[in-house]
């Protein structure tokens, strides 16, 4: 399975969260622990609206959560 372009801070916003663990945002945002595993792993791209749900549960950005690399940051 070829990994999702997208770069996220999951895990980061995560471990700031008072260690909140991968089953803990799953319930916050309504899918499977296997589903924020896969979105972390960037083994899967989130929906924009799960995109957004992650975001607000962190309360920042969803440019702090996930970024997409432009040409400039590929080799």
């Amino acid at each position: 399975m070829p990994v999702c372009p997208i770069h996220n801070n999951i895990r980061k916003f995560r471990f700031n969260a008072h260690e909140m663990t991968q089953q803990e945002l799953a319930d916050k945002i309504g899918v499977s622990r296997q589903t924020v595993l896969a979105i972390e792993s960037r083994k899967y791209s989130p929906t924009l609206e799960l995109a957004f749900r992650i975001a607000q549960v962190f309360d920042v950005a969803l440019e702090d959560v996930f970024q997409y690399p432009t040409g400039e940051d590929e080799p």
